[in-house]
C-alpha cells in the first residue's frame, strides 16, 4: 500500500485526485503501476487501476491476470471494478472507502457479484488513514 500512496502523491502536481494502485504478480512482483492522470491526459478512464492494469498487462503480454493482486489507495469506482473482473484479478485491497461511488463494498459491490463469472477476494481498510488524508486534503482545497 505504500507503493501505491507513492503513486498517489504523482496526480496532484496535474491537478487530479491523488489516488495510486499497483499490481503486484503471483510472485509478489510489481507489473504495473499508475495513479489518476484523467487532467494530464483528458482521458476520462484515466484511473489508477485501469493504468496499472493496462500496464501489467502490457508487460505480460496477456489480458488475463489471474493470481495478480491490486493494491489501491482509494475503493474502485463501477468501471474499475469491471476491468479488474474482465482481467480475473485475484485479489483487490484499497485503502479508503468510497462512500458516493465505490464498487467494492461500499455503495456497490460489482466485484463479488455472484451474477458474474469471476469474483476476486476484497480486502479493505489497508492503511484506512494513511489513504484517506490526501484525498480529504485534496477535496478541502476545492
Amino acid at each position: 500500500m505504500r507503493l501505491a500512496l507513492a503513486e498517489a502523491e504523482r496526480a496532484v502536481p496535474a491537478g487530479d485526485v491523488p489516488v495510486g494502485a499497483v499490481l503486484l504478480g503471483p510472485d509478489g512482483r510489481t507489473l504495473g503501476t499508475g495513479f489518476n492522470e484523467r487532467e494530464a491526459t483528458g482521458d476520462p478512464t484515466a484511473h489508477a487501476e485501469v493504468l496499472a492494469l493496462r500496464r501489467a498487462a502490457a508487460a505480460l503480454g496477456e489480458w488475463r491476470l489471474p493470481g495478480c493482486t491490486l493494491v489501491v489507495t482509494l475503493e474502485p469506482c463501477v468501471m474499475c471494478a469491471g476491468a479488474l473482473v474482465q482481467s480475473r484479478v485475484a485479489r483487490v485491497v484499497y485503502g479508503a472507502r468510497d462512500e458516493k461511488a465505490g464498487a467494492a463494498g461500499s455503495l456497490w459491490d460489482l466485484v463479488r457479484d455472484r451474477r458474474l463469472n469471476h469474483r476476486p477476494e476484497v480486502i479493505a481498510g489497508v492503511l484506512e488513514e494513511e489513504c484517506s488524508a490526501p484525498l480529504t486534503a485534496f477535496f478541502r482545497q476545492l
